[in-house]
């Protein structure tokens, strides 16, 4: 019985050194790491909401086959305070524009674009100074060109080129 004991142990005895043996290879062959680095941490980037600037004159433009969009737009914007003489509503050229976009020109005016953009229920926001040219109150002005995505009559084009 004295014997069996002793071949036992010498049999654990080596499993233990082989596993030890594995083990130490692979830790130097480096697939095993024992302490690893922590990986970078990504801080979440916040999201610019914008704010509601009602001393900004707003000329809103319809780009849709639909009537009256331009003039419901211009209601909406009174509701949420701005003043009458402050919002113009006029159609526009072009009736195949494709997304709802409020253009604004420097880059102190990007705030209030983005406020703009998620009172009027979102729509993208560019820079672009095309429209300075049309400001007649010689004041901040913002244009919102309202897009086929909110016509109710005439089916979004695709490849459709918007024009700012």
């Amino acid at each position: 019985m004295n014997g069996w004991v002793v071949l036992l142990w010498s049999f654990v005895a080596a499993l233990v050194l082989i596993i030890a043996g594995i083990f130490g290879s692979l830790v130097v062959m480096g697939r095993i790491t024992l302490f690893p680095d922590s990986g970078p941490t990504t801080a979440p980037t916040p999201v610019e909401t914008g704010v509601v600037d009602t001393t900004y004159s707003v000329m809103v433009l319809n780009a849709t086959p639909d009537e009256g969009l331009d003039a419901q737009m211009r209601d909406e914007l009174l509701n949420a305070g701005w003043a009458a003489d402050s919002v113009f509503a006029s159609d526009s050229a072009s009736k195949d524009f494709t997304t709802t976009t409020v253009y604004y020109v420097g880059d102190e005016d990007e705030l209030a674009a983005i406020g703009l953009a998620r009172l009027i229920g979102g729509a993208d926001v560019q820079q672009n100074d095309f429209y300075a040219s049309q400001n007649t109150t010689d004041g901040k002005q913002l244009v919102v060109v309202i897009g086929l995505d909110r016509s109710a009559s005439a089916p979004a084009t695709k490849g459709a080129t918007p024009a700012p």
